[in-house]
């Protein structure tokens, strides 16, 4: 699984002209599953995500977690970030999990997050979704944690 975790002031999700999701201070973090992801590597990317340390502490060193400071996880499925860009002009989404597949995983990150984490808000799978951000720092973070390759 891919998350692609920004550091903002604030972040919103507009569907339809109406607001799905928002945070103040925190991570909106676009969310990705690939081909053969598992809860399993959901549960570890969420992990991850949760301890990664990008907010300053008070000599301002990036020492402490979303969780440490309380800030808002604003999750947004994007299968976009699998894209294969390594040939020609147009992407291919061949590495992305298929839409059931992940939308059920971004179900269970989200729903996992909200069990381990109290100000979670979320983008609508599927939807044509606005989304606004203001970037703090700017500070952005690229995780992602492989599928298991099956050894024959």
């Amino acid at each position: 699984m891919i998350a692609l975790l920004q550091r903002v002031s604030q972040a919103g999700v507009v569907v339809d002209g109406e607001t799905v999701g928002a945070i103040g201070a925190g991570l909106m973090v676009l969310i990705c599953a690939e081909r053969g992801d598992t809860e399993k590597q959901a549960d570890t990317l969420l992990n991850k995500l949760l301890g990664y340390r990008v907010f300053t502490d008070d000599a301002g060193k990036m020492n402490r977690s979303v969780a440490d400071v309380a800030g808002g996880l604003l999750l947004v499925p994007q299968f976009t970030l699998a894209a294969d860009t390594n040939s020609g002009t147009r992407p291919s989404f061949t590495p992305a999990a298929p839409p059931e597949e992940g939308k059920k995983l971004f179900d269970h990150f989200v729903a996992q997050a909200r069990n381990r984490h109290a100000d979670v808000h979320t983008g609508q799978f599927g939807a044509d979704m606005k989304v606004s951000l203001t970037n703090d720092g700017p500070v952005t973070f690229w995780l992602q944690i492989k599928p298991e390759t099956k050894t024959p």
